[in-house]
């Protein structure tokens, strides 16, 4: 049989109360995950070779950048996508001042108002 393992899948470095209440996958996707994941992430590390079809299937398809028909693999890819770090984007710059030349002054004392130098 395809993807036997003699221990369930458990990734607590990314899923520390377990993948099953995690929030990203189904019913479904999580008990494939717990029941073939070590062997699935076996496959995919190389620390296993594909012992029939199916396997190698799996494999051939998650290696790929083809669109994505076995079931397996598509499980398998979702968990990799969410285990990967994510990015954040923020709307703030923080180089402000290279953006300006450096000459920002908020001291009020500027050129946009009157000079009181120049009244008599």
């Amino acid at each position: 049989m395809s993807f036997e393992s003699e221990k369930p899948f458990n990734d607590f470095q990314h899923f520390a109360r377990g993948v099953r209440r995690s929030g990203e996958f189904s019913i479904r996707e999580s008990d494939i995950l717990e029941k073939c994941g070590t062997a699935m992430m076996e496959l995919h590390l190389g620390t296993r070779q594909p012992i029939d079809e199916t396997e190698r299937v799996f494999l051939e398809q998650l290696h790929s950048d083809d669109v994505i028909t076995d079931p397996n693999a598509k499980i398998f890819k979702k968990y990799l996508q969410v285990i990967q770090p994510r990015r954040l984007h923020r709307l703030c710059s923080v180089g402000a001042d290279d953006e300006m030349g450096g000459a920002t002054d908020f001291s009020g004392g500027g050129n946009g108002g009157s000079d009181d130098s120049s009244i008599d």
